[in-house]
């Protein structure tokens, strides 16, 4: 065969070739948890997908867009509280593409703009709560800081689904005045313990004393109580105070009876 021949056939088949690679271009494969986004001329079309579909080259373009739940770590960033203590924050934001038009006609980089704005919202959130609260109440703060990122994506057909605060660093300084803090609140509850339990006592004695001086009976029993306690103990002398007002109604019994005894009179001189 000659180099003609060959250059005949070479351009012969050669835009057969060039026509076959267009015609497989056009199928495209998409996956379930994908979709297709074309272009006509530049001009939106329609949302495509999932399966086999045809995209006409050169007239149409697609753009695939993901459709799964995205986890976007979001980076360090320094936060200033309302009670003026610096710390650095990081979190984990979950989001995923509900409309695959809006996300990528409204805005050129969804993913990027997201990212932006989770930061500048974290920063923005944070920045209005005292250092206490960001650590007590994450729960809280994560829910407002998805709140306001579901409502900003909303127009870019994007739904965050989940904030998740993860750490929230301190300096070493500002770690040891919150520890002394702490052992200063711990000291002040067990103070106020204490003195509430000295208060509780004494209420109690004063009732038990009431009680003891309005029955002399009562009395009596504590005393010899006492004298038992005592006497089960191993010493070797015992040096007990003992009351004379306790026995007294034992001694004179007219006194603990309350009458008294009539006066004797005097031998009188005889008229």
């Amino acid at each position: 065969m000659s180099e003609i021949e060959i250059g005949q056939s070479f351009g012969f088949y050669l835009p057969l070739l060039f026509l076959i690679g267009l015609i497989l271009y056009a199928f495209r494969v998409l996956r379930e948890y994908e979709r297709g986004v074309i272009f006509l001329l530049g001009r939106f079309w329609k949302v495509k997908g999932p399966g086999l579909i045809i995209v006409i080259p050169v007239i149409q373009k697609m753009v695939r867009v993901d459709l799964r739940t995205t986890v976007m770590d979001v980076p360090e960033q320094d936060v200033i509280s309302r009670d003026n203590v610096s710390v650095q924050v990081n979190a984990v934001v979950y989001y995923r593409v509900v409309d695959a038009q809006r996300a990528i006609i409204e805005v050129e980089d969804f993913k990027f703009a997201t990212s932006q704005l989770a930061q500048t919202t974290l920063r923005s959130v944070l920045g209005q709560h005292q250092l206490d609260e960001m650590l007590a109440k994450r729960d809280m703060l994560n829910r407002d800081i998805q709140q306001l990122l579901d409502a900003q994506t909303d127009a870019w057909g994007i739904k965050v689904s989940n904030v998740e605060l993860k750490h929230v660093d301190l300096d070493k300084s500002m770690i040891r005045a919150i520890a002394k803090e702490a052992e200063a609140e711990r000291l002040r509850r067990a103070k106020v313990i204490s003195a509430q339990g000295e208060q509780q006592a004494a209420g109690k004695l004063l009732e038990a004393a009431e009680i003891l001086h309005q029955r002399h009976e009562a009395m009596q029993i504590r005393y010899l109580s006492a004298l038992q306690e005592l006497a089960s103990e191993r010493t070797s002398t015992i040096v007990f105070p003992f009351p004379i007002n306790l026995i007294r109604e034992w001694l004179d019994p007219d006194q603990g009876d309350g009458a008294k005894s009539p006066p004797k009179s005097k031998p009188g001189k005889a008229k």
